[in-house]
């Protein structure tokens, strides 16, 4: 349920309003926009059939939310929520493009693909630290020496970094290293994980499982805001079909979907989506023209001798090359890279 106040309601009124709610046992949610303010109010609606909200004060109106999700629903916020990460803006006009390896190999190749993805227009580095393999004898990453070499690779290039986060024990070491928390497909429904992350208010790019419904990334969206955090992003990333050329089946289509439900921002991952980087200029291209927030790429100037995931890597040249190309595509569709 959404609590839609006037435009002339004070903060006493709202203050008053906020303390009834938590009294009944129900958890109050602020939504300040440009124009109205709205109060979420989760848990049993049953509650208010005795305590109507209508009459106090500075509310204008009461209106159920039908969708199962609340706070990452359209009904509660009409406009786009912009996640502020370390001064870089996403879901503004700007279309902002992550980049950088699957996984941070050394300090001084990260170095090299961080200034090389800096100069051709990235606005923030990716880069793994710890990284999920379907196979035990894979390379699982650096761990806190790969989370040093991406803040000393900030440090240098002044490019915030977003590197993926697998456990609740490594919670307090990525808010110590990273600007953004990277919740994995594999754990979009770790809701233990999602509720830790809830308590930060580090910015969270949450991807959707490989065989998941956009249903079910809304919902396990809901698990992090309903915690306070409301600095998510949502990534596209692929989902699993009976097709056999692509590693995955990136699924542009929800890009408006999603941008019809919520207002959170949406990201796109043509590296894994696609798993071939000669796929992964055309889908960073159709990505944007649909009306993306941002990108997350894949780079290695070695891609043969990466770690994990060079097959889908593309080299720095051709990087650079794409993203002259997608400023073309963003000032088409009233955008900016």
């Amino acid at each position: 349920m959404i609590v839609v106040l006037r435009p002339d309601a004070t903060e006493s009124q709202i203050k008053h309003l906020v303390e009834k709610i938590k009294s009944l046992g129900l958890k109050p949610m602020i939504s300040k926009g440009v124009e109205r303010t709205i109060i979420g109010v989760i848990g049993e609606e049953d509650i208010l059939r005795v305590q109507p909200l209508e009459i106090f004060p500075g509310v204008e109106k009461v209106m159920a939310i039908l969708a199962p999700y609340k706070l990452v629903s359209r009904e509660f916020r009409h406009e786009n929520t912009v996640v502020n990460v370390d001064g870089v803006k996403v879901g503004g006009k700007k279309v902002v493009v992550m980049a950088g390896p699957c996984s941070v190999e050394s300090r001084e190749l990260l170095l090299h693909i961080a200034k090389a993805v800096k100069k051709s227009g990235a606005a923030i580095l990716r880069g793994g630290a710890f990284k999920p393999r379907t196979s035990p004898y894979s390379f699982q990453g650096l761990g806190e020496e790969g989370l040093k070499y991406l803040k000393e690779a900030k440090v240098k290039t002044g490019l915030p970094v977003i590197t993926e986060l697998m456990d609740i024990r490594d919670l307090p070491l990525l808010e110590k290293y990273a600007d953004v928390l990277q919740i994995g497909a594999r754990n979009m429904q770790n809701f233990n994980l999602l509720k830790e992350v809830g308590l930060t208010k580090k910015p969270v790019m949450l991807k959707r499982g490989m065989s998941s419904t956009i249903k079910e990334l809304l919902m396990s969206a809901e698990y992090i805001l309903s915690n306070g955090n409301f600095n998510v992003m949502l990534c596209e990333r692929g989902i699993r079909t009976f097709e056999e050329e692509t590693r995955f089946t990136l699924d542009l289509s929800a890009i408006p979907a999603l941008k019809r439900l919520t207002h959170l921002p949406v990201i796109i991952d043509p590296s894994h989506g696609t798993g071939k980087w000669g796929y992964v200029p055309a889908m960073a291209k159709a990505a944007v023209a649909a009306g993306a927030d941002g990108l997350i790429i894949e780079v290695h100037p070695k891609p043969e001798e990466a770690f994990s995931d060079g097959v889908q890597s593309l080299l720095p040249d051709n990087f650079d090359k794409l993203m002259k190309d997608l400023k073309n595509i963003a000032k088409a569709v009233g955008r900016d890279i």
